[in-house]
């Protein structure tokens, strides 16, 4: 009976996503665990405070290079998201003394996090997430990014020297992976633009080489039926990898997480940059040439309303997955947080017509 009202609380529209949240998870897994939502706003709080001290720095920075007395500097970034996850679920399980170690490998997480996500916006030429409180023209724009991408890779490089040798060769290996995967995005595009002039050769190629690509090595991280899903090698190599390898980071420091807790961590991050960001992205990705899962099912199906079908099933797909995971590792946060993604993500932004 409480399972059922907290069904029906979760399906209410006008219902805050947050609050659906934790009623869906509570109606689909029978866990509503009141100390785990305690312990993520001290996880939210503690990993807000991490980001606000090394953006001091940055902020000494850039008033620095432009003469002020003081600026503000902002990021706004969701990457964080799987570090306090991690850190919430090390302070549930770990006792107090513990804590404190577990906030020096969140802490060095978070400031990775960030760095490799302004060297992509960098990289993209992307600036708008660099966030200043003056006047700036597209220049200083892009000082402001070199400065606090610079400040911040430096940071985490002192950091490393703290740590196992083991922590910073899986920080490379991560970097590494998804530094090749941006290599292709070239070839994605160019198979993206022969795939919309009607080349079925390169149709083929997409669901070759994007759609169910082929691991060299397959993570011991995903079970067999995982390693079926489509867009799991592309996806992992583009945001999956970063979370597997910082999982690992906790363990080389000595810290025990469950696989069935890492899994879910990967699993939900590739299931919100399908369900929320491709989704949203998916008109301007269309215009812009660039190949994710939602644009290639676009090219791939029959008709847009299989299109729109299919980005559904599969971003559901891993969400699933994930949720299944966290319920599996004891991980109430990880499975709110996999509800919050789903019940956010609105598929009637998707056409049912090709483009």
């Amino acid at each position: 009976m409480l399972r059922r009202g907290a069904d029906w609380v979760a399906r209410r529209s006008l219902t805050p996503t947050a609050v659906r949240a934790v009623f869906g998870y509570y109606a689909s897994a029978g866990v509503l665990d009141v100390g785990s939502l305690r312990l993520k706003r001290r996880a939210d709080s503690t990993v807000e405070r991490m980001i606000r001290e090394a953006f001091a720095d940055v902020e000494e920075a850039i008033a620095a290079e432009f003469g002020y007395g003081y600026v503000s500097f902002e990021y706004d970034t969701k990457l964080v998201l799987p570090a306090k996850l991690t850190l919430g679920y090390l302070y549930r399980t770990l006792d107090e003394p513990a804590h404190y170690e577990a906030e020096a490998v969140t802490r060095l997480a978070v400031e990775a996090l960030l760095d490799g996500d302004m060297r992509d916006a960098i990289n993209d030429a992307e600036y708008g997430d660099f966030v200043v409180d003056f006047e700036t023209t597209a220049a200083d724009r892009a000082l402001i990014a070199e400065i606090a991408q610079e400040l911040l890779q430096a940071r985490v490089e002192e950091q490393l020297g703290r740590f196992p040798d083991g922590v910073r060769e899986g920080y490379e290996w991560a970097v590494d992976i998804s530094e090749r995967h941006q290599d292709e995005d070239e070839q994605f595009r160019a198979l993206m633009d022969r795939a919309q002039d009607g080349d079925t050769d390169a149709l083929d190629a997409i669901e070759r080489r994007y759609k169910y690509a082929d691991f060299e090595t397959p993570p011991d991280l995903f079970t067999d039926e995982e390693l079926d899903l489509p867009y799991l090698k592309t996806q992992y190599d583009r945001v999956g990898v970063i979370y597997d390898a910082m999982i690992e980071m906790y363990r080389e420091t000595g810290f025990a997480i469950p696989d069935a807790f890492q899994r879910s961590i990967v699993l939900a991050i590739i299931g919100a940059q399908l369900w929320l960001d491709d989704l949203d992205d998916y008109e301007a990705d269309m215009q812009d040439g660039q190949l994710t899962p939602v644009t290639a099912e676009y090219l791939l199906a029959d008709s847009g309303a299989e299109a729109k079908s299919s980005v559904v099933e599969i971003s559901e797909a891993y969400l699933d997955r994930a949720r299944e995971q966290a319920t599996v590792a004891d991980s109430t946060l990880t499975g709110i947080a996999t509800e919050y993604i789903h019940r956010d993500g609105d598929p009637e932004k998707l056409p049912t017509s090709r483009p």
